[in-house]
Order: C-alpha cells, then structure tokens, then sequence
C-alpha cells in the first residue's frame, strides 16, 4: 500500500468562504486505510485547476495551492498515528489541522480489516473553515491482489457543511480503491464522496513513483455541488518523504 506517500488532498472555494484540508488520502478524501509511517514526515503540494475554461460565473477558477506537512506516530505497538498541518493559499484563513490514528490491516488478528478514526479540515475561523470533520473507516485488500477498498462514514459541523443553497449536509459516505498497474511505479486510485458540500465529489487518477519516496499523481475531480466548487478541475499532487 502506499503508506509512503500519504497523499494530502485539500479544497478552499473563495467565493464560498469555505475549505478543508485532509490527512492520508486515496486521490481526492481521506477514505484509505493508509497512515504515515513512524518518525517519518510527509510533504505535500497540490494544485487542482481547470482546462479549456473561461471562468464564467466563477466555475473557472482554480483552488488554492495546498502545501501539506504530516508526521507519522507510534501511540502503541501496533496503534500508528498521524498529525498535520497544511497552509492554503492564497486565502484570508490558510491553516488546516488533521489527525488519524487506528489500526492497519491484520493487526487486530490476522485477515483483520484496517479500522481507523480521524478528523480532518479543522481551521480556524469558527463558522467558516471549522469543518471539523470526523471520520470512521474500514478498509481491506481484496484477493488475487486486485487492490484495496476503504468505506466510510463522515461527519462534520453543520454551520460549515452546506450546499449552495443553504441546506445542511453534514454526514455522508465516502469509498476509495487503488490497485498497482505496475507494481513500485504506476498506482491507479479512485474515491467518492456524497452529498452536497464542500468535500462532495470524486476522482481518479494516476500515481508514478519515481522511488518509495517521491510520486506524482495526476487526475480529474468532479464535484456534486457545482455551486460550491464550480467544474471538474485537474490536479497534480507531488508527495515527497523525507
């Protein structure tokens, strides 16, 4: 799995005042079972931007730049944890916190799913940023080595998680599945959020390792609620460890 790379996914919609920033994620949430290695920190830049789009009505724009650090911990023997911060910019409220912590794969017993806890998108302007969302998740490899599937639960502040129009939506479900194309070099991730805020909508995309250390991903990401995020967007996500 690609607990190596513990690619940040991150959004900030400037028209709507809103933003969220993720720890470990699969391509666009933080549905995966993965956590960042012990005593091992991770960086993260992200862009997501449009193509062949004029910007009519603001659906043009493109996100702020996400640059994500996360640093990998050990609460107990077989109980890894994770703790970030990323820096959204440009916005007038950059700073985003996340934590994770829980079990990987196996280490409950044997052929044990991965159960996990985390809260992601916490900023600092109450009403606005602090997302504060919680979520639950459970992930296992599937057999013939046909890849990883991850389900889970979320939810968050209903004062910062609406639609467009207003309507609350706080909780929902997300899913995430990647499988090794070529394995140590090329990685396939797909995920999905539901409902209609700020974190609603998908992707999938392509990683390329350029060693254990170093990848690249490239996608698109769609979104349910085009009043929130305007239209699909591309992004390319560089992760380095160090």
């Amino acid at each position: 799995m690609r607990t190596s790379i513990a690619a940040l996914g991150f959004l900030c919609v400037m028209r709507a005042g809103v933003a969220w920033a993720t720890p470990s994620t699969t391509f666009w949430t933080p549905c995966t079972p993965d956590i960042q290695a012990p005593h091992v920190w991770h960086l993260g830049i992200d862009n997501y931007f449009t193509v062949g789009n004029g910007g009519a009505d603001g659906e043009g724009d493109s996100f702020p730049t996400d640059v994500g650090l996360t640093y990998g911990l050990r609460l107990s023997h077989k109980l890894p944890a994770e703790v970030g911060v990323d820096i959204l910019g440009p916005t007038d409220d950059p700073t985003f916190f996340n934590a994770k912590f829980g079990y990987v794969e196996d280490a409950l017993r044997p052929g044990a799913p991965a159960v996990q806890l985390g809260v992601f998108s916490v900023g600092t302007r109450s009403g606005v940023t602090d997302q504060n969302i919680f979520d639950l998740i459970i992930g296992k490899s599937l057999p013939r080595d046909m890849g990883h599937v991850s389900v889970a639960y979320y939810h968050g502040k209903d004062r910062a998680l609406r639609s467009s129009t207003g309507a609350h939506q706080a909780s929902g479900f997300m899913i995430g599945y990647d499988h090794w194309l070529v394995p140590g070099r090329f990685m396939l991730a797909a995920d999905y959020a539901s409902g209609k805020n700020a974190i609603a909508g998908g992707g999938f995309g392509i990683y390329y390792y350029f060693n254990r250390n170093a990848s690249l991903l490239i996608g698109p990401v769609w979104f349910n609620d085009r009043g929130i995020n305007g239209t699909i967007k591309w992004t390319t996500q560089i992760d380095i460890n160090f």
